[in-house]
């Protein structure tokens, strides 16, 4: 079984970066990170994307709330974000304290400055396939994956595993632009066994660690491990039972080593494309 490491595409990533970064005449992008609180799960992504856009040469900054302020006084704040001509780009961290109205804030957002493809805008753009829009990074990170290792999605079947609007939908979305054949489940799915074993490409987005083992996984098939979950024993493990698939799957993803990496190698691709487009 072949092992696609992030690290492949995230090296592809960055000569783009570097080819873009060329038409910017000197400029440096800047990202602003928006947390709320001090979920350790929000404090390691943002760690790492600052260290991703270091290394890049990328400009990035944390703006971080207490967890329980209130909805007006967040709004009141990221709405200075918002406005910051200084800023080429917003990430924020999600899901938010359950006192703020995300819904409002998704609709707030500069959808020249949403990054990670939460405004309306943005999510129209991905569903209508087109290009000008900012997708989610995480599931365009499992594209970008796929074309690495010379993985054509062209008439394959293609299950994900997951129908979150932050991976499941708009990675069907983007599988679809890419000419796949594209089935999603869920914790509803009759036979999802079975499903899944049907696939060529199959993508687990479940955020259940080790939901799938070998009997759900096709003889050559070809798996995207998107999960990131920490199991009994406190270690990083994905929703695949990677040691069961081995002898069975083409080619997999690693976690960690795979699919995360990516994500924030596309945050910086779009914090790039971003800056371009306000210039």
């Amino acid at each position: 079984m072949e092992i696609l490491k992030g690290a492949v595409a995230a090296a592809k990533i960055k000569e783009e970066i570097d080819h873009e970064m060329g038409r910017l005449n000197g400029y440096t992008p800047r990202l602003a990170i928006v947390r709320v609180g001090e979920k350790p799960d929000d404090i390691s992504y943002e760690r790492n994307a600052i260290k991703k856009m270091e290394k890049l040469g990328l400009l990035a900054d944390s703006y971080t709330f207490p967890a329980d302020i209130s909805d007006g006084e967040f709004k009141e704040q990221f709405q200075k974000i918002n406005q910051d001509e200084n800023i080429d780009g917003i990430l924020l961290l999600r899901p938010l304290p359950k006192q703020i109205r995300e819904k409002d804030i998704e609709r707030m957002i500069d959808p020249g400055k949403d990054l990670d493809g939460i405004s309306p805008e943005n999510i129209a753009k991905v569903f209508a396939g087109e290009e000008d829009g900012f997708a989610p990074c995480t599931a365009e990170a499992v594209i970008e994956i796929l074309k690495a290792g010379n993985i054509s999605l062209e008439g394959k079947r293609m299950t994900i595993v997951g129908r979150s609007m932050v991976v499941g939908r708009p990675l069907a979305m983007l599988a679809l632009k890419e000419n796949a054949t594209v089935t999603i489940c869920h914790t509803r799915t009759k036979d999802l066994e079975g499903t899944c074993r049907n696939a060529q490409i199959l993508a687990a987005a479940a955020g259940k660690a080790r939901m799938l083992n070998g009997s759900f996984v096709g003889d050559g098939a070809v798996v995207i491990d998107v999960g990131i979950n920490v199991d009994e024993d406190g270690n990083l493990c994905g929703d695949v039972d990677f040691a069961s698939i081995q002898d069975k799957a083409a080619a997999a993803t690693p976690v960690p080593g795979g699919v995360g990496g990516v994500t924030t190698s596309v945050l910086a691709k779009h914090l790039v494309r971003a800056a371009l487009a306000r210039k």
